[in-house]
């Protein structure tokens, strides 16, 4: 008898399937799968690097099981934007300098378009409540803040939503 079981997952809106054990991590899941843009920090819902959007909700995927993501839509910071066509929220931190070494800001990016997702015009500190589970070891937070304020605010113009 196999100990791994087929999990069906939409990511970025495309299926893929694959075979994992029950433990298996959504973090462990997305990084075998390729999907490297998640990042592996602390692996204890600490830092937030792992975030992804689990059906519009960020969530750190190294505390939710592979299997309980089935039937739900996973967003990476991939799955927001590309180079090509950057998603607001990629634009401001490119223009603003909001990443250093930029291995926190895939979680950043995520946590922020969920909160703006509820909150299209957030005040400081609701970017700082919002934020306050993602760690960067790079910077004060101010350049970020300043790239999820400009981000809100070019989000809220029509058309540009995303």
């Amino acid at each position: 008898m196999s100990t791994h079981r087929p999990v069906v997952l939409t990511i970025n809106g495309r299926t893929e399937t694959a075979s994992f054990p029950a433990h298996r991590t959504l973090l462990e899941a997305l990084r075998e799968l390729g999907h490297v843009e998640v990042k592996c920090g602390c692996e204890k819902g600490d830092c937030g690097a792992c975030a992804v959007l689990l059906d519009g909700v960020a969530v750190d995927s190294c505390l939710t099981l592979a299997w309980m993501a089935e039937g739900r839509q996973i967003t990476t910071v991939s799955g927001l934007g590309s180079a090509d066509a950057p998603h607001p929220l990629q634009q401001a931190f490119a223009d603003s300098g909001a990443a250093q070494c930029g291995y926190c800001t895939p979680g950043v990016i995520i946590a922020a378009k969920s909160m703006i997702d509820r909150n299209p015009d957030p005040s400081e500190e609701d970017i700082r409540v919002a934020l306050s589970g993602n760690l960067c070891r790079c910077t004060g937070y101010v350049k970020i803040v300043e790239a999820v304020h400009d981000a809100a605010a070019v989000m809220r113009t029509p058309g540009d939503r995303k």
